[in-house]
């Protein structure tokens, strides 16, 4: 029977973290990202606090603070000061500051910013922006490393939401882009969440939004009319808890439970007719735990399957056979803890963290104040 090789994964993520594989060159941009899958494993795992000394932890903690896109501080009519078109709403910004609406977490240090974690502020520089997802994923890791969130800029995020936030509620990850889907919606709501204000979000756009999303299938498209997708289910009905929507939000949700379950066959396929993947028995996996229906899946199967997608020198491959890279292999350890596999510590399903990430949450400045509301 086959076992979890702990120790194996705790080397690939470890390795990883110190230094990529040249395939990951074109993903530099998602640098942040690609270090949360390595550093919510070991922390799923129990392993961060040993597998990484205390110095590389606040290292870590300098690089992320580092990619924070801050406000330029420039006043109206300085000479700096000039009108920026922007492409996703069709028109000019208002020049009070240029970043007003990139501000939050860059991927990396790729724009040649000068490293300063403790900045106040960051000079305006064109495609030098934030992107939602990698805001996302930096708040989880400071947490992951004992942060206390205390040099993120709240009120720069959240103002800067309120521009990504579209007409038709739908969210764009970064000033400018053309892309609008599930996926940017939940990392709203989980920025939202951690930050403790939603009032960057019309939470009424998105839950219409979120409804608009719902397909035929009974379960969630990347975009309205799209078919249906694994991925996009775990967004929709995660960005749906974190607003405390559920119960409006979803339409039909016994046609969602067993759409889910139907993509079971061993492990889980994203959409009909394709073949098991690593990553959905967590995309799904959680959208039915969030669904109250997660002890429906046959845990066995699942099991089984994310096993055989072992390789041998550690981490998780999409599939059998295949080799392994920092995402699947993060998603094969999150699937695992919502089976409660020994050695592997909680998960919460609803925004994707480890449960010690979120105790930490608890007692950052945000979560000792009120909640802010739209």
């Amino acid at each position: 029977m086959a076992t979890f090789e702990k120790e194996k994964h705790v080397r690939y993520f470890v390795s990883n973290l110190r230094m990529l594989p040249t395939p990951y060159t074109e993903t530099e941009t998602n640098r942040i990202t690609l270090g949360f899958f390595c550093l919510a494993a070991l922390d799923l795992m129990g392993e961060l606090e040993t597998a990484l000394s205390e110095q590389d932890r606040l290292d870590w903690i300098e690089w992320i603070y580092a990619q924070q896109v801050l406000p330029t501080a420039e006043e109206p009519g300085t000479k700096s000061m000039s009108l920026e078109y922007n492409v996703a709403n069709a028109g000019f910004m208002h020049p009070l500051d240029l970043n007003k609406a990139r501000c939050g977490f860059r991927g990396s240090s790729f724009s040649g910013i000068p490293f300063d974690p403790n900045a106040t502020h960051t000079e305006h520089i064109p495609y030098d922006s934030a992107h939602i997802a990698n805001t996302y994923t930096a708040l989880i890791n400071l947490l992951l490393l004992g942060d206390d969130l205390s040099r993120v800029n709240r009120e720069a995020i959240v103002e800067s939401i309120r521009h990504l936030q579209q007409k038709d509620g739908s969210i764009i990850p970064a000033e400018g882009s053309l892309e609008k889907d599930a996926r940017f919606l939940f990392c709203a709501c989980a920025v939202s969440y951690m930050l403790n204000d939603w009032s960057g979000l019309d939470l009424d756009l998105s839950l219409q939004y979120a409804k608009r999303l719902q397909t035929y299938e009974g379960t969630f498209g990347q975009a309205p009319d799209n078919e249906a997708h694994g991925g996009s289910t775990f967004c929709g009905v995660g960005a749906l808890t974190l607003m405390g929507k559920q119960e409006e939000g979803i339409l039909r949700k016994e046609k969602m439970i067993r759409w889910c379950l139907n993509q079971q066959t061993t492990g889980f396929a994203g959409r009909p007719n394709k073949d098991a993947d690593t990553c959905y028995c967590f995309w799904i996996g959680a959208a039915l735990e969030m669904l109250g229906a997660f002890d429906m899946v046959n845990h066995s199967n699942c099991r089984e399957f994310l096993l055989s997608c072992q390789t041998k020198i550690g981490g998780f491959a999409k599939a059998p056979g295949n080799l392994p890279d920092v995402m699947h292999s993060y998603m094969g350890v999150a699937a695992l803890s919502l089976m409660k596999e020994p050695g592997i510590g909680p998960i919460v399903a609803s925004i994707n963290a480890p449960l010690t990430a979120m105790e930490r949450l608890r007692n950052t400045r945000f979560h000792q104040e009120p909640t802010t509301s739209p």
